[in-house]
């Protein structure tokens, strides 16, 4: 009878640490919204990529395969995953979302990584970066000549 109860408080005391660490499915994670700031020489760096019709046929299939699942196809910020994970994420077709943003500072936030963005880094080649700044800033120009049109 002692024995039994014994092992039943002990069995007790071992299985609430372990059953206290599980997080309730429907907890949602929270945001990272710590950036670091863009150096002040990346800043400065120009684009030495022409927004060609090549260059931008390479950044939208870049975009298409590792940034519209969050910001969307039209670069609108309402990506399945954005939705999925709750963010709200800027809207790049408008104009005004990258008017004070420098090619340098865009190739480096894509480069390194922006809050919870994970960082292309040195699996995407620097090139194919820069092909993606120049299919971002056409994402507002799009958004712009259809403006204008109406």
């Amino acid at each position: 009878m002692l024995k039994s109860s014994t092992l039943l408080v002990l069995f007790s005391l071992l299985a609430v640490p372990v059953f206290s660490q599980d997080k309730p499915k429907d907890e949602k994670p929270t945001p990272n919204t710590t950036v670091a700031p863009v150096p002040q020489e990346a800043a400065r760096q120009g684009n030495p990529v022409k927004p060609t019709a090549e260059s931008l046929a390479r950044g939208k299939k870049r975009w298409t395969l590792d940034c519209a699942m969050c910001h969307g196809d039209s670069g609108d910020g309402k990506g399945d995953l954005a939705k999925d994970m709750g963010f709200k994420l800027k809207d790049f077709s408008d104009p005004a979302a990258l008017k004070d943003r420098t090619d340098g500072e865009i190739f480096f936030i894509i480069k390194s990584g922006h809050g919870d963005m994970p960082p292309e880094g040195d699996r995407v080649k620097t090139e194919d970066i820069w092909d993606l700044v120049n299919y971002l800033r056409s994402l507002s120009k799009k958004t712009a000549a259809a403006e204008e049109k109406k």
